[in-house]
């Protein structure tokens, strides 16, 4: 903990920007997830703070409703904050977010049973593009394709059960149980009242309704997450390489954005440097980047990577990513959180290196801190600093080739 501490304050100094994590602790539970995590601790990738957040929770309702649409979320409601998220970005959780991605499961409950309503739910449900997963008389599990969908489906539903004089309790959750365990806690919160319980950003929150909600806008509202990438001094990559293996690897980040992500490509050029792209969720955008940015690196290209709500922001953020370095450009990805920008950045294999010793070899640091404090100690003592210098050299020998 004191050596990831010291090393993260040490490349905060160096790249000029705060460094959250060197790597992950994310513990994963399948095959993708090891994929990533081995990859993120292999290559040290480092997530930086560039412009911080402000994570209140005026902040988060208003960022609710942008994202979910305000002709979705009627005047009458009432925004609760259950655990308050804390004001940092919490690197666990934006990792689980890009690895699970997007999907969000819905957990419907009526507190008086309806079968004829629980149907009209299911099939509102699959209007939007919903899958259900279980259902009874009084209960629904389904699930959406992100968690804006499932909240403003969820706000639907409550419309539709209180217009029927009956109440409806729904939570958002990453997986069915979770969503389910949220209900029966939020059921412990405000008691039998129509609403809807989800997560924001680490914190605990719900949305509720004492009356009817009347007529709603009803449709979600739409945002593109445009994906901009451009591979760093092409020139020199080509004089090495040749053209063909340029093109082969762009061509290669190409397919895996449209077949793999779902991606619409726009603007990209065959032999070309870079490539735009709108993805169909902002966690699909991030996994594209990163996963491009780490298959470009394995072949000897760096790619800068912009993340935005428009073809321009992609591009500024992309942009950004030219001043995030310590000598040299290396890959990075540059993207929004709340009101923060931050980024992942992948150091060198100097910077690795270095930071592998730091890290993996404590008990050689400390050896080596005590024979330079000792050299240079005798050395001011018996008027020869020299040592100092001397021991310095050969602790920064013994490092490289221990």
């Amino acid at each position: 903990m004191v050596m990831d501490y010291i090393s993260r304050v040490i490349f905060g100094f160096l790249i000029k920007h705060k460094v959250i994590s060197i790597g992950t602790k994310y513990y994963p539970t399948n095959d993708m997830e090891r994929e990533y995590v081995n990859m993120i601790n292999y290559t040290r990738t480092m997530l930086l703070e560039i412009e911080t957040a402000h994570i209140t929770t005026p902040n988060i309702f208003n960022n609710v409703l942008s994202e979910v649409g305000t002709g979705n979320i009627p005047d009458n409601r009432k925004f609760i904050e259950i655990e308050a998220a804390e004001n940092e970005v919490n690197e666990y959780a934006l990792l689980s977010n890009i690895i699970m991605g997007s999907d969000r499961y819905l957990y419907i409950e009526l507190f008086n049973s309806d079968k004829k309503l629980i149907e009209d739910f299911v099939n509102h449900i699959k209007k939007q593009n919903g899958l259900i997963v279980e259902r009874s008389a009084t209960e629904i599990v389904s699930k959406l394709l992100s968690k804006n969908d499932a909240i403003r489906v969820a706000i639907e539903l409550i419309s539709m059960g209180m217009d029927k004089d009956n109440d409806v309790r729904v939570a958002v959750g990453m997986t069915g149980a979770a969503a389910i365990e949220r209900s029966i806690n939020l059921n412990k919160q405000i008691g039998e009242t129509s609403g809807v319980g989800f997560t924001k950003l680490g914190g605990e929150f719900a949305i509720v309704f004492s009356s009817k909600l009347g007529n709603l806008e009803g449709t979600p509202a739409i945002y593109d997450n445009y994906i901009f990438i451009d591979a760093i001094d092409t020139t020199k990559f080509i004089d090495e390489n040749g053209r063909d293996k340029l093109v082969e690897i762009m061509n290669e980040v190409k397919a895996y954005i449209e077949n793999d992500c779902k991606g619409k490509i726009e603007g990209y050029r065959e032999g070309g440097d870079d490539l735009i792209a709108n993805l169909p969720t902002k966690n699909a955008a991030l996994r594209a980047g990163m996963d491009s940015a780490w298959h470009a690196l394995n072949n000897g290209i760096r790619l800068r990577v912009g993340i935005g709500k428009s073809r321009r922001e992609a591009g500024e953020r992309a942009q950004i990513a030219d001043s995030i370095k310590i000598w040299n450009n290396n890959p990075v990805m540059v993207f929004d959180l709340a009101d923060g920008i931050y980024s992942y950045y992948i150091p060198s294999e100097f910077t690795r290196t270095v930071l592998d010793f730091l890290l993996e070899r404590k008990s050689k640091i400390v050896i080596i801190f005590i024979f330079v404090f000792i050299a240079t100690l005798v050395g001011w003592n018996v008027g020869q600093p020299l040592f100092g210098v001397v021991a310095v050299i050969l602790a920064i020998i013994y490092a490289l080739t221990a």
